[in-house]
């Protein structure tokens, strides 16, 4: 199947409806022109998160990141306001950045290129000018043109999210459907505990993806583990349109609240006097401090969201984890975890020991879905004729990221040769 026919096949089954969805065919997770594309018109272009207002809090604060190949900076200047730019060096395409000798995030006051040792400022209206060129006095040089790119930027529920697309759509509007399903947990307002990345998986990155984008799939991968505190089964998944969605599990029934947790009254009720009875936040993964202001709903189960192209939420009593998966080929990919709490958290003595059974309980659950994850894309290599079979109710995310590939590769389809 070429690339014009795998997009034409694309277009008609994001025109099906839900009752009649299938999945995508093998070469959508297997073809090199087809990751080309995605490429081109989603990681290129469209809006992407990169990380966590947190993780640049002050001024001077900088986070690296790569988006599909391209290295970028975001860093937040001296008057407050934050930048992605590009971190390619305007002289000799040097990475200003590089991960050989500086971390992923940290302090500084000016962007200095260890090759030559170019300097760019990060404020403002100079942000990504050169401010210092040494040893080009004697050429013809105009230091004021030389800047280093910039890519638009968003704030979206403390999510810095940036796009290489100087004509992108805001992203906010697009979202709007979300905001209210998220406010209760004030997004903006969490500090960073940790990210934890897996590097190279053998898989393309939509498999991953969808993987994390439907909690059907918690009966059989996680019998052992997600599904006995979070049951698959018990899921409902909202009614959204557009590029985000999300769904409502309730922890498994018959267990106890912990007492007194924030936020909740000694007699098992939230402070409106609703009853939370049945409620096991500790058996449910709840070992940190709670999320404060939360309802009945928020307590009471987990809450994913996503947002394509590429990013799902989980949010739970005490946490909210983000999980970006990363496209590195046709069918490689890396995933990375972050898993923010309330600033009050990290004054909690006990903090360290939450940090380490968190990352504990990502390592057994990603060795989980690692199993299907690779499985399924063995699977795929084999070049598989469609499988004509139809989604369950609860991978209405999958039948809607269909229509969000549709809508980005295969409205302009390139023609066949």
């Amino acid at each position: 199947m070429g690339l014009p026919s795998l997009l034409g096949e694309l277009a008609r089954l994001a025109a099906l409806p839900l009752e009649l969805g299938e999945t995508l065919p093998a070469r959508a997770y297997t073809s090199a022109d087809f990751h080309r594309l995605e490429g081109e018109r989603i990681f290129g272009s469209d809006w992407v998160c990169v990380g966590h207002v947190d993780q640049v809090a002050g001024p001077g604060d900088y986070l690296r990141t790569d988006v599909l190949g391209a290295p970028l900076v975001i860093t937040r200047d001296e008057n407050g306001d934050l930048h992605a730019l590009s971190r390619v060096c305007r002289h000799r395409f040097m990475d200003v950045l590089p991960p050989e000798t500086t971390p992923d995030q940290g302090s500084l006051k000016r962007l200095t290129c260890p090759y030559h040792t170019w300097t760019y400022r990060l404020n403002g209206e100079f942000a990504g000018r050169l401010a210092g060129a040494p040893l080009m006095n004697q050429v013809e040089f105009d230091r004021t043109a030389c800047r280093l790119p910039r890519y638009r930027l968003e704030v979206w529920q403390g999510l810095i999210m940036v796009s290489a697309d100087p004509d992108a759509p805001p992203l906010g509007p697009q979202l709007a459907d979300l905001d209210a399903t998220l406010a209760p947990y004030r997004i903006a307002d969490l500090v960073v505990a940790y990210t934890e990345r897996w590097d190279g998986v053998p898989a393309n990155w939509k498999v991953a993806f969808e993987n994390g984008s439907e909690n059907y799939h918690h009966m059989g991968s996680h019998a052992n583990t997600l599904d006995r505190i979070l049951p698959g089964k018990d899921t409902v998944v909202d009614e959204c349109e557009g590029r985000g969605f999300s769904m409502y599990t309730p922890f498994a029934s018959g267990m106890e609240l912990p007492q007194d947790p924030d936020g909740t009254d000694s007699d098992g009720t939230d402070p409106d006097g609703t009853d939370l009875a049945g409620t096991d936040l500790v058996g449910a993964g709840l070992v940190g401090t709670p999320i404060p202001g939360l309802g009945m709903r928020q307590l009471s189960g987990m809450t994913v969201a996503g947002v394509f192209p590429n990013m799902v939420l989980a949010l739970l009593p005490d946490s909210v984890t983000f999980v970006r998966w990363v496209p590195t080929g046709p069918d490689t990919h890396d995933a990375l975890v972050t898993v923010l709490v309330p600033a009050e958290a990290k004054r909690n003595p006990g903090f360290d020991g939450y940090v380490a059974a968190s990352k504990e309980q990502f390592k057994v659950i990603q060795a989980e879905d690692l199993v299907a994850i690779r499985g399924v894309q063995r699977g795929l290599a084999t070049d598989p004729a469609p499988s004509g079979g139809r989604f369950s109710h609860l991978e209405r995310p999958l039948w809607q990221f269909q229509r969000y590939l549709a809508e980005r590769l295969a409205g302009d389809a390139p023609a066949a040769p």
